[in-house]
């Protein structure tokens, strides 16, 4: 079979690569599609190995068939071969077959296109995790949701919103605010003219601080934004594009209860995992199913041409998620 492989350059390259051979508990999956995410970069960059285990190429997040099964995922799981599926992976997307542990394995859901499917997995996943078990988000709070062009916050935004929170996100320009109108936040800040710190105090003038904060940016501006919570909330890191340091008050932090939370879900158990792929299908597909969460895929690319896809993030010229079609290169 065939997969990108990233060479001694940095650059990638679709080749041979020996078949994966599933064990008992493991299905092989024909990739039809997978989806881009941050991490691969990060992957690329030699900053984000993927765990023991899992192939060395790149990707977190599939669509496509079932074509064999372990003994153990006979017997165990609900799927069948010719089951179409998509799956979160520790890495391995990138290629025509994968072997993946039935529990990661999740039914498409009903109403989506395989394109479309294969952006669910790794979004959908970290959205849950940080929105409901670390954020403990609930009916009525406010949400910040930094970098709302992202493929993440295509789906966080939305996600929160069907689950009755108010949402705040921002966006570098006015066309990129006017790209996202169809995920309905309720106050979009554009950090061009608009200092967020000064935009979250006024929230909390008016009555509406912000409850849960899930930051992939970090910075100088995170640090400045803390005052502005309210008084118990979960400020959650899950990457820190806009810089590494900041300066907090502590004070503010310990007398008003705010919680610091970092947070990965590539490094979580499987078993932990699968515990959350179980309730997204339990919960939240009936939602994606009724149209009220759906991903959005901003292009779908060959895989051939993983390099482009992936100046499609690194530039951030993307409005929701890049995926890759597999099946037919």
């Amino acid at each position: 079979m065939k997969a990108i492989l990233i060479q001694k350059d940095g650059s990638l390259a679709w080749e041979e690569v020996a078949a994966p051979v599933i064990q008992e508990r493991q299905v092989l999956v024909k990739v039809h599609y997978a989806a881009l995410n941050r991490a691969d970069l990060m992957q690329r960059e030699g900053n984000y190995p993927p765990p023991a285990g899992w192939p060395e190429w790149m990707g977190l997040e599939i669509s496509g068939e079932i074509v064999e099964m372990g003994e153990a995922a006979k017997r165990q799981s609900p799927f069948q071969v010719g089951d179409k599926v998509c799956a979160l992976l520790g890495g391995g997307g990138y290629a025509q077959y994968c072997a993946v542990p039935w529990e990661l394995v999740m039914p498409v859901p009903e109403g989506t296109t395989m394109a479309e499917a294969a952006a669910i997995p790794e979004a959908f996943a970290t959205a849950y995790l940080n929105l409901f078990w670390e954020g403990k988000l609930k009916a009525g709070n406010t949400l910040l949701m930094h970098a709302g062009a992202s493929g993440l916050a295509s789906v966080i935004i939305p996600m929160a919103k069907a689950f009755g929170a108010r949402v705040i996100t921002t966006v570098l320009s006015d066309e990129i605010a006017a790209s996202i109108t169809h995920l309905h936040a309720d106050l979009v800040i554009n950090t061009e003219k608009q200092d967020i710190a000064q935009c979250l105090k006024r929230e909390a003038e008016r009555g509406k601080p912000v409850d849960v904060a899930i930051d992939c940016l970090g910075g100088e501006q995170m640090g400045a934004c803390l005052p502005y919570l309210v008084h118990g909330a979960r400020w959650i890191m899950i990457a820190t594009l806009a810089g590494d340091k900041t300066e907090i008050d502590l004070r503010n932090v310990y007398v008003r209860n705010v919680r610091i939370i970092g947070s990965t879900l590539r490094s979580r158990p499987q078993e932990t995992k699968a515990e959350i792929l179980r309730l997204l299908v339990a919960e939240i597909w009936p939602k994606v199913k009724r149209g009220e969460i759906r991903p959005t895929v901003f292009r779908v690319l060959p895989i051939t041409q993983a390099e482009e896809a992936h100046g499609l993030l690194r530039d951030g010229k993307n409005i929701g998620k890049v995926v890759l079609q597999v099946i037919d290169c």
